[in-house]
C-alpha cells in the first residue's frame, strides 16, 4: 500500500476572496462577457496637487484657485487623466487584475470633476478573443449625482495564470507647498539686494543656492573660498561665475576669517554659510579680537520648514547658548 501525495490546495482556497491583505486576478478563462468591477474614490485637494507633481502638469486650471475661478469651470477641477489613472488601477488590481497587459484606452471627458466629488469607477467586459486572450472593457466614471463624467473603452490582454500576492505597503506621502518660504520672498521682493559674503561654497548645493539668491535679487554674492575649487565646482554643475566677485583664500578656516573681516569693515551686509562646518563658521564670528561680538549676547538660529507644520519656523540657540531663557 502506498500513500499518494495530497493534491495542492488551489491558490484561491488558500487566500479567500474576502482576505483584503491580498491582491488577486481573474484569468482569461474565468472572465465572461458582462463581468464587472468597480471602485469608489473621493477627489481631495491633495489628490490634485500630487497628480500635478507626478505628471508635471501645473496648468493653473488645476492648481491656481484664483485663476480657475475665472474660467468656464468656475473653480479648480481634477486633471482629466486622474480619472484615467483610476480606471488603470481598477484594471490592474480587480478586473482582470495582476498580470494584465494594457493595450489601449479611449476616453471621453464629459463633465468636470471637482474637489469633494465621489466617483464610482466601473469596467465591464464587452468582448473577448480566445486566440489572443484580449478583452474589451467599457469604462465609466459616475459622480455622486449620478452624472457620467468619463466614458470610454480599454483593451487588455488578460492573464493566463492565477496570481495572488500580498498587497504592497505603500509609503505615506506628505505635500509641502512652500507657501511659507514664498511669503518670505514676497515680503522682501521690493527691497534692494544686500552684499553677502558666501563662506566657502565649495559644493554644488551651496554654490547654486548663492547664485539662485542672486538671480532672485536677494543678494549680491561675494564668494569667499579657493578660487580654483570654486571654478571646478561651478564647471561640474554648469554654473556661470562670470561677473561674480571672488575673495580667493586657501581653505575653509581662512574663508570664515576673511568673511568676518569683510563684515567688520562694512564691506558686506550679511554672511552666508557654505560647505564648511558650522563651528568653523561661528567660531570666526565669535573670535574675541577679530570677530563680530558686541555688548549683546551672540546667538545662533536657523530657519526650517517641515511638511507637518503650516509655516516656516526658527530654531534658535542650537549651537551657542544651549540653555536659553528670556534674558539670554
Amino acid at each position: 500500500m502506498t500513500n499518494k501525495p495530497e493534491a495542492p490546495v488551489p491558490v484561491e482556497d488558500r487566500f479567500p476572496e474576502d482576505d483584503l491583505r491580498y491582491v488577486r486576478n481573474r484569468t482569461f478563462a474565468e472572465i465572461a462577457i458582462g463581468d464587472r468591477a468597480c471602485i469608489e474614490r473621493c477627489l481631495t485637494a491633495s489628490d490634485v496637487q500630487l497628480f500635478a507633481v507626478i505628471s508635471g502638469d501645473d496648468n493653473p486650471q488645476h492648481v491656481d484657485a484664483e485663476f480657475a475661478s475665472s474660467t468656464r469651470f468656475h473653480g479648480v477641477i481634477a486633471h482629466g487623466m486622474w480619472g484615467g489613472a483610476l480606471i488603470s488601477a481598477l484594471l490592474g488590481t480587480r478586473l482582470p487584475g495582476p498580470g494584465t497587459i494594457y493595450l489601449g484606452q479611449t476616453l471621453r471627458f464629459l463633465a468636470p470633476v471637482r474637489v469633494g466629488d465621489t466617483l464610482k469607477i466601473s469596467v465591464e467586459v464587452t468582448a473577448r478573443d480566445e486566440a489572443t486572450r484580449e478583452l474589451a472593457l467599457a469604462c465609466r466614471c459616475i459622480n455622486q449625482d449620478g452624472r457620467e463624467v468619463i466614458a470610454g473603452e480599454a483593451r487588455v490582454i488578460a492573464p493566463e495564470e492565477k496570481i495572488v500576492r500580498r498587497r504592497a505597503t505603500l509609503p505615506d506621502v506628505r505635500l509641502s507647498d512652500g507657501d511659507g518660504v514664498r511669503r518670505l520672498l514676497d515680503a522682501v521682493h521690493d527691497l534692494p539686494a544686500v552684499r553677502c559674503a558666501v563662506v566657502h561654497p565649495c559644493d554644488e548645493a551651496s554654490l547654486s543656492a548663492a547664485l539662485e539668491a542672486r538671480d532672485a535679487n536677494l543678494i549680491v554674492p561675494v564668494l569667499v573660498g579657493p578660487r580654483v575649487r570654486l571654478e571646478t565646482v561651478a564647471k561640474a554643475a554648469g554654473l556661470d561665475l562670470d561677473d561674480v566677485e571672488i575673495e580667493d583664500v586657501g581653505h575653509s578656516h581662512a574663508a570664515a576669517a576673511r568673511a568676518v573681516e569683510l563684515a567688520r569693515a562694512g564691506k558686506v551686509d550679511a554672511l552666508m554659510k557654505g560647505s564648511l562646518h558650522t563651528d568653523e563658521f561661528i567660531g570666526a564670528a565669535l573670535d574675541r579680537e577679530l570677530g563680530l561680538r558686541t555688548a549683546r549676547r551672540f546667538s545662533h538660529c536657523y530657519l526650517m520648514q517641515t511638511p507637518g507644520y503650516p509655516r516656516p519656523f526658527i530654531i534658535t540657540d542650537a549651537a551657542i547658548n544651549i540653555a536659553p531663557d528670556l534674558d539670554a
